[in-house]
């Protein structure tokens, strides 16, 4: 390679270099593909690497001095840093971790558990739908009475990064029984009746029945206002939920823009770790029938809209 170099910038076979030693030439022809200089320096710097080459030195030639890579532990706490940034966002927009409080959701979930609640799909306009359990703020008081914890500093800190369900928030957690337009009732011990449509539910508590037969609210028939849910627990004799909070401020109904969102999977205890599906009872055909009732009113007015919209395009062109 070198005499290649070499005969590509003489022109010919070493005249100029008669007399001079046969080794020079090689360190020439390097230094012309390396750094582009014809001293002598140049040269033996290049080939024996003992010098800072070109790409080395800083303005003026002087010596750049390589940096020497940071230390684990001054890397550690913006390793650490990130990763609060992250949970932190992870918790605001996307999961978040909460603990089941009381029994109100056997045997579904059990005091003590932990759930994922998926905090996503509300940003895109979803809504809660029937069977769904939900996480949602307390509506109206409806926690009146009940003790707040009192967290150390290392539990605060942990659900401030979503490690750890907020112990200052007051939410709850029930199972969605009817939307925006669904009528529910109960009589008798059940059972509990969406839209005409019976209920059959697996996921009741054993030994409950689907509807309590007492008059502080167990026996109730209600519409569904749009824009709220009607929210019931699974263990139905031991769970304060829309029936018995009919008497607050939107009548046991819980407005959907304070619901947090969907649990979606049990995470903790690691024994206990399963999903939390809809039950195939909230999938039975003609559920929804009353709820299409419900906006057929708005139909008369459209299609009136539609008849007036060519007769005015008409007008205008006529005139």
């Amino acid at each position: 390679m070198g005499d290649v170099a070499v005969g590509a910038r003489s022109g010919h076979d070493g005249e100029e270099h008669r007399g001079r030693p046969a080794e020079s030439a090689v360190p020439a022809a390097d230094s012309a593909v390396t750094s582009g200089s014809d001293s002598g320096a140049a040269e033996d710097d290049s080939v024996t690497g003992e010098h800072p080459t070109a790409d080395d030195q800083g303005p003026g030639g002087t010596t750049r001095t390589p940096k020497k890579p940071r230390s684990f532990w001054k890397e550690l706490p913006i390793l650490i840093g990130i990763a609060l940034v992250l949970a932190l966002l992870i918790k605001t927009f996307l999961v978040q971790a909460f603990s089941i409080p009381s029994d109100s959701m056997q045997n579904t979930l059990q005091q003590g558990d932990r759930v994922l609640v998926d905090k996503l799909t509300p940003w895109f306009g979803s809504e809660p739908e029937r069977g769904e359990v939900v996480v949602f703020h307390d509506p109206g008081n409806w926690l009146r009475g009940e003790p707040t914890p009192d967290p150390n500093a290392l539990q605060t800190f942990l659900s401030w990064i979503g490690l750890m369900p907020s112990v200052e928030e007051k939410d709850l957690i029930k199972r969605v029984i009817g939307v925006g337009g669904d009528t529910v009732e109960c009589n008798g011990t059940g059972p509990l009746k969406v839209n005409g449509k019976a209920l059959n539910e697996p996921y009741v508590f054993p030994g409950n029945t689907p509807c309590s037969n007492d008059d502080q609210g167990g026996q109730f028939k209600v519409k569904v206002p749009q824009g709220y849910i009607w929210v019931m627990g699974d263990h139905r004799q031991n769970s304060r939920d829309s029936r018995y909070n009919q008497g607050e401020k939107y009548h046991g109904m819980v407005p959907v823009k304070e619901v947090v969102g969907r649990a979606i999977v049990k995470a903790w205890p690691i024994d206990r770790w399963g999903t939390l599906p809809v039950p195939d009872t909230f999938e039975q055909p003609g559920l929804g029938d009353q709820q299409a009732a419900a906006g057929l009113p708005a139909a008369p007015q459209g299609l009136a809209l539609a008849g007036v919209v060519p007769v005015v395009w008409w007008r205008r062109r006529k005139q």
